[in-house]
C-alpha cells in the first residue's frame, strides 16, 4: 500500500519536481515574511532596502528587519523564476545554483530595483550578438552580485540625484554588458575547479571600476551591518525546510539512494549538473543533506544565523545541484575551521563564518586531489577572503567567489604539476619492476 501511494507521488510530480520546490521556496519566504512582519512594516522596510547602500556587508534583518529582508529574498528569487520560465530554460543543476545563490543575497545586498540595470546590459549584449537571452541568462543571474554599483552611485556622485541616478543606471548596463565574455575567460583561469566563477570575473571587473572611480576621487568603503542571535522559530524552520527538500527527494526518485551514492563519488569539477547526470530526486536529497551540514555546523562554532549566513547557506543548498556534496566539501569546510587554530580569527567571527559557507565553491579541489588538498584550500581560502572585500570597497557580493578563484589559480598548477611527477615516478617504477620480472 505504501509503495503504491510512493510511486503515485512520484508520478504526480515526475519531470516538475524543481520548479515545484522552487515555487515552495518562494511561498516559504513569503510566509516567513508576514509572520515576521505586519505589510506596513514590510512596507517600509522595503522602503528602507531599496534606497540604502548595498556594500559588503549589508544584512537586511538588521537594517529593515525579518519581515522585509524576507519578503526582499522571496521577490528577487520570483524575478529569477519568472526569467527562467519565460526563456524556457530547464530546471537543471546550474538552475538551482543560480536561483538560491540570488534568494540568500536577497537577504544581503540584492532588491529588485539595483539588480534589473545588470540584467538589462546582458540582454543588451545578447541583442548586440544577434543570440537570444537565453543562452546568457545564467551570466545575467549571477552578474547581479555587482548590483551594489547602482545604488552606490547614486550616493557617491556629487551631481543631482536624478543626474546621479542615469549614471547609476548606466554603470549597471555596462558591467551586465562586460560580464559575460570576462566570465568566458576567466572559466579557463581556475579551470573549472571554482564553482564561483561569475564572482571571480566580478571581482576583477569591480576591482577595475573602484579603482576609475578613486582615480577621480570617488571612494566607496565597506560597511558592516550584521544581526547577531539564532532565533529558534528561523533555526526550527531551516531544519524543516531541508527535511521537506530531502523527503521531495526520496519520493522523487522512490526511495532508492543508487544515483544519490553516485553523486557521492563525482569530484564536482565545473560542468558537474547533478540534475542532468543523476536526476532530480537524487540532487534534491544532496541539496537538503548539504543545508543541514552547512546549519549544522553553525550552530555548533557558535555562530549568528544573520541575513548573510542564511543567504551563504541557501546558496550553499544551490551548488549542491552543481557540483558541491558532502564528500567534497566536508575538507574545504574543515580546512577554515582548522584555521581558526592559528590565525586571529574564531569560528564564528563573521567574516571567517561566510568563508566557511562559501568554501563549498573550493569543493572540486577535494574531490579532485584528496582531502589534505581540500583541507589546505579551505584554510587558504579563509585567509585571502579577510582581505579581498576593501579591494572593491565591499561593492563584489561574491567576495569569496573572488578570493576562491585565487585560491584554485594558485594551488591547481602545482597540484597537477605534482600529481604529474608521482604519476611519472610510478610509472617508471612499474616499467622497472617489468623489465626485472622478465629478464
Amino acid at each position: 500500500m505504501q509503495e503504491t501511494l510512493l510511486n503515485k507521488m512520484k508520478n504526480k510530480i515526475h519531470g516538475k519536481e524543481l520548479k515545484l520546490f522552487s515555487f515552495f521556496s518562494v511561498i516559504l519566504l513569503l510566509t516567513a515574511g508576514f509572520t515576521s512582519g505586519s505589510p506596513m512594516e514590510i512596507a517600509q522596510g522595503m522602503k528602507t532596502i531599496v534606497f540604502s547602500r548595498d556594500a559588503l556587508i549589508t544584512d537586511y534583518f538588521e537594517l529593515a528587519g525579518y519581515g522585509a529582508a524576507f519578503f526582499n529574498a522571496a521577490m528577487i528569487l520570483s524575478i529569477c523564476i519568472g526569467l527562467v520560465i519565460v526563456q524556457k530554460i530547464p530546471f537543471t543543476g546550474l538552475t538551482m545554483a543560480a536561483l538560491f545563490i540570488n534568494a540568500g543575497y536577497g537577504l544581503w545586498g540584492k532588491n529588485p530595483v539595483n539588480i534589473l540595470p545588470v540584467l538589462l546590459g546582458t540582454w543588451l549584449y545578447a541583442k548586440m550578438h544577434r543570440a537570444h537571452m537565453s543562452r546568457y541568462i545564467y551570466t545575467a543571474l549571477f552578474g547581479t552580485c555587482l548590483s551594489p554599483f547602482v545604488t552606490e552611485m547614486v550616493y557617491l556622485l556629487p551631481f543631482h540625484w536624478a543626474v546621479n541616478l542615469v549614471f547609476a543606471v548606466l554603470l549597471g548596463i555596462f558591467v551586465g554588458f562586460v560580464l559575460p565574455p570576462l566570465s568566458m575567460h576567466t572559466a579557463s583561469m581556475h579551470m573549472g575547479y571554482n564553482l564561483f566563477n561569475v564572482g571571480f570575473s566580478g571581482g576583477i571587473l569591480a576591482f577595475v571600476v573602484v579603482c576609475v572611480l578613486k582615480s577621480f576621487g570617488l571612494e566607496s568603503e565597506s560597511v558592516f551591518i550584521w544581526k547577531e542571535g539564532r532565533p529558534m522559530m528561523i533555526v526550527v524552520g531551516m531544519y524543516l525546510y531541508f527535511a521537506a527538500i530531502i523527503i521531495l527527494g526520496l519520493v522523487s526518485c522512490g526511495g532508492d539512494l543508487k544515483e544519490y551514492r553516485k553523486i557521492l563519488k563525482h569530484p564536482g569539477r565545473a560542468v558537474a549538473d547533478f540534475v542532468i547526470m543523476n536526476g532530480p530526486g537524487a540532487t534534491l536529497i544532496n541539496m537538503g543533506s548539504m543545508g543541514m551540514i552547512a546549519l549544522t555546523y553553525v550552530m555548533l562554532v557558535g555562530g549568528d544565523l544573520s541575513g548573510p549566513v542564511i543567504g551563504a547557506i541557501l546558496t550553499v543548498v544551490g551548488f549542491s545541484a552543481f557540483g558541491a556534496h558532502a564528500g567534497n566539501y566536508l575538507p574545504v569546510l574543515l580546512g577554515v575551521f582548522l584555521s581558526t587554530f592559528l590565525t586571529q580569527y574564531t569560528a564564528s567571527t563573521p567574516g571567517i563564518l561566510l568563508a566557511a559557507m562559501f568554501a563549498v565553491g573550493l569543493s572540486p579541489i577535494a574531490g579532485q586531489f584528496g582531502v589534505i588538498p581540500g583541507i589546505f584550500a579551505g584554510f587558504l581560502h579563509s585567509a585571502i577572503v579577510m582581505c579581498t572585500s576593501s579591494m572593491y570597497g565591499g561593492l563584489n557580493l561574491y567576495n569569496n567567489g573572488f578570493s576562491a578563484g585565487w585560491v584554485a589559480i594558485i594551488m591547481i598548477p602545482v597540484l597537477e604539476s605534482f600529481m604529474k611527477h608521482f604519476e611519472t615516478r610510478k610509472h617508471r617504477k612499474d616499467g622497472e619492476k617489468h623489465k626485472a620480472f622478465t629478464s
